[in-house]
């Protein structure tokens, strides 16, 4: 958490360039003479435009933050205008929620205009807006979002001599089985059910359990990963309310000082988010402390009130994912692990082909996918390798499975790093080594859930040389080669030890 690397100070230079933009949001409403309620919107309208629209390139970024309002404005509208009638509200809410998380379907743009949407309706409720106040959020909201555009295409335009790389696509499936689809409808019902409960706690502050329960959906595919996730996002919520008792309070939303926070927060929240959701859940809760100071309404029980609602909407969604349609961790864990290991033979057999003098082969998209996808691996795996996990034996299995994973990529990279040299020989073995990385990973890869009765690959020929009197390619592909046979015993079990309890 503490040494997670940045290269190229990448989330260094995005977490200041969104304090920025943020800040930027904010001046403007301010300048124009808006109320509190509508700065504090823009606002968050332009940190959710900074943090959610991940597309792969700036014009699909440009595109995709043009629409926002398209999601946003109709929900907005929609929520003020239900303020008082309650039942329509939330019947409406819960719609809002289902659409939302059924969008991702369509990738990063769909996932971002449907979390834009889903937080348009949350912000009404955390603001209490009414129907007389939507011109001027509607106005906030267009100039947070020229601002937020301003800044990130014009001003500090990282993305361009930094192209995001692209999300792995997801783990494929049909009707009810595909993810996007089932997610929906267990984020709808955790919501229903969060809300429920949450409005018995508090007729007022319930959006918190039902924002809890919305925001543990995004980025999970398995109910392993959720339950880790409900975990991290309420410890995350417990630091962060001890730290609001000991900063927030004792502000009472004095300005300069309040105004000066929530920036490091929203620092905080861009800087931690791709390392530990668990920090990022901190700093989301302080500023949330320190704007309900803002607001005037902020004291010790609000803050104790807000953990309990965290933890309805932690438990309901937990609830949802082993009740409502579930797949198990296995199963996603696999299905990713294939992915990456499909991918380290990808990039050797491009890599072989370059060094072969293939003028068309690069295997560099291939090492960035194959990146990608051990984050992935990290992410379905997390339940597993957490330190409350009570499973001992495939938690050090688990475990083996990252490191050897892991030592793959470095020699993918290795490779890669050889084969973009120009004046690199080729090895007449290289081809042969190649063969047999891509005959470890079909028989990792062969179907069945026992892969025992399948050799590994061919063993390499007694005359094959030493590491240390072989071409750098080559002593890169036998690394692989030893990997992937090493892979094979935490891998090839049978369905009584999964890898990951179902």
């Amino acid at each position: 958490m503490f040494v997670a690397p940045d290269p190229g100070r990448l989330r260094l230079r995005t977490s200041l360039r969104a304090v920025i933009g943020v800040g930027l949001a904010v001046a403007v409403a301010e300048l124009c003479g808006l109320s509190l309620t509508a700065s504090i919107t823009g606002g968050l309208a332009a940190l959710l435009a900074l943090f959610t629209v991940t597309d792969a390139s700036v014009p699909a970024q440009r595109v995709t933050t043009a629409l926002l309002p398209a999601a946003g404005f109709p929900v907005l509208a929609l929520a003020t205008t239900l303020h008082g009638l309650d039942v329509v509200r939330d019947a409406a809410f819960i719609a809002v929620v289902f659409c939302g998380v059924y969008a991702r379907r369509w990738g990063p743009r769909g996932h971002a205009l449907g979390i834009f949407a889903f937080m348009n309706f949350f912000i009404t409720q955390f603001l209490h807006a009414v129907p007389a106040q939507l011109p001027e959020l509607y106005g906030a909201v267009a100039l947070a979002l020229a601002a937020a555009g301003a800044v990130r295409f014009v001003l500090w335009p990282i993305e361009r001599r930094t192209p995001p790389a692209a999300a792995p696509a997801a783990l494929p499936g049909t009707g009810l089985a595909r993810p996007t689809t089932r997610q929906a409808f267990q984020a709808a019902a955790a919501c229903a059910a969060a809300l429920a409960v949450g409005q018995l706690l508090s007729e007022d502050r319930w959006y918190w359990a039902v924002g809890t329960a919305w925001w543990i959906f995004v980025n999970t595919a398995s109910r392993g990963e959720t339950l880790v996730r409900g975990f991290r996002r309420v410890l995350g919520t417990v630091v962060g309310i001890v730290v609001g008792l000991l900063v927030a309070v004792p502000l009472q939303g004095a300005a300069v000082p309040t105004a000066a926070l929530v920036a490091v927060c929203v620092f905080g929240i861009f800087y931690t988010a791709p390392v530990s959701y668990s920090w990022m859940m901190l700093a989301v809760t302080v500023m949330a402390g320190l704007l309900y100071g803002l607001l005037g309404v902020l004291d010790a029980g609000l803050l104790v009130l807000r953990l309990s609602e965290t933890a309805v909407g932690a438990v309901c969604a937990s609830l949802a994912v082993v009740l409502v349609l579930p797949v198990t961790t296995h199963a996603t864990n696999d299905a990713w692990i294939q992915r990456a290991l499909r991918c380290v033979h990808v990039c050797t057999a491009e890599a072989a082909a370059r060094l072969a003098g293939s003028t068309t082969a690069d295997p560099t998209p291939h090492a960035v996918e194959l990146e990608l996808l051990l984050g992935r691996v990290r992410l379905s795996l997390a339940p597993l390798v957490h330190p409350l996990s009570p499973y001992r034996g495939r938690k050090a299995r688990a475990r083996r499975v990252l490191a050897l994973l892991d030592a793959c990529a470095q020699e993918v990279r290795g490779l890669v790093s050889v084969a973009s040299d120009p004046d690199a020989g080729h090895d007449a073995r290289l081809a042969a080594a190649c063969w047999r990385v891509e005959s470890a990973v079909e028989a990792l890869s062969a179907p069945g859930p026992d892969r025992t009765d399948m050799p590994l690959y061919r063993r390499t020929p007694k005359s094959a040389p030493s590491p240390a009197a072989a071409p750098p390619a080559l002593v890169h592909v036998h690394g692989l080669e030893r990997l992937l046979t090493e892979l094979g015993e935490p891998l090839r079990t049978s369905p009584r030890s999964p890898l990951v309890g179902s």
